[in-house]
């Protein structure tokens, strides 16, 4: 009976906000694409240097001379926790909503800009290695990053429409309880997405670099 009430909750979320999922979605992978294109637009110098620090890394993380895996976590948890951070904050501040989007744009450009440059440079060898680099951690961090960011469009039109529209809605404390349970929830995921980036995806980019040396 609880699972079909929680079912309940989570199909009514995805249909009110359905609109907003849809602009998100499509807004991300825009960034996608333009951060996969700007590749095309680098000089050949900018390609050589870029691959020359990207070769670096590699031979690091060959000879395990990479961070460790408990500084790793605690980068990358702190990295998204300030990213989700402020994207909340913007949530709750009249003037973010443009600023959420952006954020929301701009992190899609650079997951499109990774694994544009690492196929453009290696090929195939490129695409696999985004694929056990980037990919891992990212199917908890992406869809976490488009459900925060729709929480915080929808709470900031929300708090337009009371100030600027003067529309009567539901109380606006229970609304902020709610959003700051999505936040929490949010952060549980991103550790476990920290957990694989530090862990996890270390190790699948050691076997297939080795791969390439073989």
């Amino acid at each position: 009976m609880r699972k079909k009430m929680y079912q309940n909750v989570v199909a009514n979320h995805f249909r009110e906000h359905s609109s907003i999922y849809l602009f998100v979605v499509v807004l991300f992978l825009m960034g996608v694409i333009f951060g996969a294109f700007v590749v095309n637009s680098l000089s050949f110098t900018q390609k050589e240097d870029l691959f020359y620090y990207l070769s670096q890394f590699f031979g690091q993380v060959s000879s395990e001379e990479v961070a460790a895996s408990q500084d790793l976590f605690k980068q990358s948890l702190f990295h998204n926790l300030k990213f989700i951070g402020l994207m909340w904050l913007l949530g709750i501040s009249i003037i973010g909503l443009p600023v959420i989007l952006i954020l929301l744009f701009m992190k899609g450009m650079v997951i499109g800009f990774t694994v544009g440059f690492l196929v453009n440079q290696m090929g195939w060898d490129g695409f696999w290695l985004s694929f056990v680099s980037v990919l891992p951690q990212n199917i908890i961090i992406i869809p976490i990053y488009i459900i925060s960011a729709t929480l915080s469009v929808s709470f900031s039109l929300k708090m337009i429409s009371r100030q600027f529209m003067k529309k009567v809605g539901p109380p606006i404390m229970p609304l902020l309880g709610r959003y700051m349970i999505a936040l929490v929830f949010a952060i549980i995921f991103l550790c476990g997405a920290a957990v694989i980036e530090a862990f996890i995806s270390p190790l699948l980019m050691k076997s297939v670099i080795h791969s390439f040396q073989s």
